[in-house]
């Protein structure tokens, strides 16, 4: 099985574009599916268990509070480049608000996502996911 974001691309025919030219909101978007991807994940493979059990599992983990305490950890161990997209990240001005965090916790929640997003469509999914057990093993 091919692990790159280029087969997805091949398949698709998508364009070629420089992620400096994403949005941070865009790399956000994509970013939460991916982190939340990679918490479903881990989650049904640590057992399989009722579904409204793992959804309930998964929701604490994927809530704006939970990514924005783990930014605390991980944000001494972002690269330069990680650390410039959260920052794009976190301060990008969006068309929503938060519902059940504070607008601190949701900035920096944004923040983890857009980094989660560039580093899913640069296809470096080892970093992602030793960057999400760091901030779950260390918060």
């Amino acid at each position: 099985m091919e692990e790159s974001i280029e087969y997805l691309s091949r398949q698709f025919e998508l364009p070629e574009l420089e992620l400096q030219q994403y949005s941070p909101l865009t790399l956000a978007y994509i970013g939460d599916a991916a982190y939340e991807l990679i918490i479903r994940t881990v989650l049904v493979r640590r057992g399989n268990a009722p579904v409204n059990k793992l959804h309930r599992r998964a929701s604490s983990l994927v809530k704006a509070e939970k990514q924005s305490s783990m930014v605390r950890v991980l944000e001494p161990k972002f690269t330069e480049e990680e650390e410039k997209v959260y920052k794009r990240g976190r301060n990008a001005k969006s068309a929503t608000s938060a519902k059940n965090a504070s607008i601190g916790d949701y900035r920096r929640a944004t923040g983890f996502e857009a980094v989660m997003g560039y580093l899913y469509l640069k296809g470096d999914y080892s970093r992602m996911i030793d960057l999400v057990r760091i901030g779950l093993e260390e918060e």
